[in-house]
């Protein structure tokens, strides 16, 4: 078994699909990635501003499963469907509402809830969206594309960090689209 931990790290200071590695990247608590162009308190996704500028942004990082590489028919490597990082080891999607990722040596991110891509996957690499969006046996919806979050706690992340998992106690909230 795979030890869970942070494969890559990614950030982007402008609003493109695909986010350049990094050494590291710095999580700001309440902010998200430090230089990233979602860094903030508000909603920083474009078609979300224009709908309402003043949202609560929960989607400040975006986590997703190397694993996912491997099951997608796409030539597919860390950062480039836009996530900041990229975590091997850990079923991102399995997690519920609420879960804590302990990421590093500082840094915690709580998990908002599913990422739901839209048509730029396709633009990325024809066929994708269907690959990571797709329904189940009883007819729903399922996403891969992994998970987002705020940060609750800063700190510098990079890879081989260890990612630990603190599932909240109560009542489970199952992941929705955010």
């Amino acid at each position: 078994m795979t030890i869970p931990r942070v494969v890559s790290v990614s950030s982007d200071d402008e609003h493109r699909f695909t986010k350049p590695r990094r050494e590291a990247i710095t999580l700001v608590a309440g902010l998200g990635v430090e230089g990233d162009a979602h860094f903030g308190a508000t909603v920083q996704h474009l078609s979300r501003v224009r709908r309402d500028p003043t949202q609560p942004n929960l989607r400040q990082v975006h986590l997703m499963h190397r694993e996912l590489f491997d099951e997608v028919d796409a030539d597919v490597s860390p950062g480039e469907l836009g996530e900041n990082i990229t975590t091997e080891g850990i079923d991102l999607l399995a997690l519920t509402r609420g879960t804590l990722l302990r990421l590093g040596a500082d840094a915690v991110v709580e998990v908002t809830g599913l990422r739901n891509p839209c048509l730029q996957i396709d633009r990325f690499e024809s066929g994708l969206l269907k690959q990571v969006v797709g329904t189940d046996s009883e007819g729903r919806t399922v996403r891969k594309a992994g998970v987002m979050g705020v940060v609750l706690a800063g700190g510098v992340v990079k890879p081989g960090d260890l990612v630990v998992a603190e599932i909240p106690a109560g009542v489970v909230e199952p992941l929705a689209p955010v």
